[in-house]
């Protein structure tokens, strides 16, 4: 599955460093927030698969926005995985590993990043070739320590990791400094609410946050 993952986009997320995690209720506020985003240093984003208005929202991005990578959160089904797609998903991400899933994203040729917290969940995913996964619920489970443990058996595969779940502006290098970490999942940039509220320069103003800090990041460690 990692094949399926281009040198673009991996490089793409590599250097922005972060992905916005969203719930979008309303189809209309997909492009403006999209739009917010990338003009505030951001340009990949996880579109969750939450809400109704999830698929239009994805398609009037693709439109509108193309600059913005946009990819497909809590994708659960195979249907999914293909709605995805045909709307425009550049890639597919869910919180966790089922079989059914990474099927059909190998036979549409869909990117996919399964969810993992164990070494099993680890195993189920590299039996379809994934090399990219999602660590979630992060700090929940125990943030880098237990990342760097449960991982140190397949480290010769080069696995990179997204983690998601507790991570946000004040704890975030300590997962964006590890080279285990591809890029982070980001949803503390644009909280549904904030969202719901056209919270647009709240919003751009947290996605600027993250970036300056992943900036002084790498610059600190030249």
């Amino acid at each position: 599955m990692d094949s399926l993952f281009s040198t673009e986009l991996k490089r793409n997320l590599q250097e922005t460093g972060v992905a916005a995690v969203l719930v979008v209720d309303r189809a209309e506020d997909g492009v403006p927030l999209a739009e917010t985003l990338v003009q505030s240093g951001i340009n990949i984003m996880e579109l969750t698969l939450r809400t109704p208005a999830a698929l239009e929202a994805m398609k009037q991005i693709h439109k509108h926005v193309p600059q913005m990578i946009c990819g497909a959160g809590t994708v659960l089904t195979p249907d999914q995985a293909v709605e995805a797609a045909e709307s425009g998903a550049v890639f597919g991400v869910a919180p966790g590993t089922n079989r059914r899933v990474l099927e059909k994203a190998l036979q549409i040729r869909f990117p996919f990043a399964p969810g993992i917290a164990t070494p099993s969940d680890i195993e189920q995913a590299l039996e379809f070739g994934c090399r990219i996964l999602k660590y979630f619920p992060a700090e929940q489970c125990g943030g880098m320590p237990y990342l760097r443990s449960m991982a140190a058996p397949y480290a010769h595969l080069g696995i990179r990791y997204i983690p998601l779940g507790g991570i946000h502006a004040a704890n975030m290098v300590s997962y964006a400094s590890d080279p285990l970490i591809l890029a982070l999942g980001g949803s503390w940039i644009a909280p549904r609410d904030l969202i719901r509220q056209k919270d647009w320069k709240t919003i751009g103003a947290a996605a600027v946050e993250a970036r300056t800090i992943l900036e002084r990041m790498r610059t600190e460690k030249r």
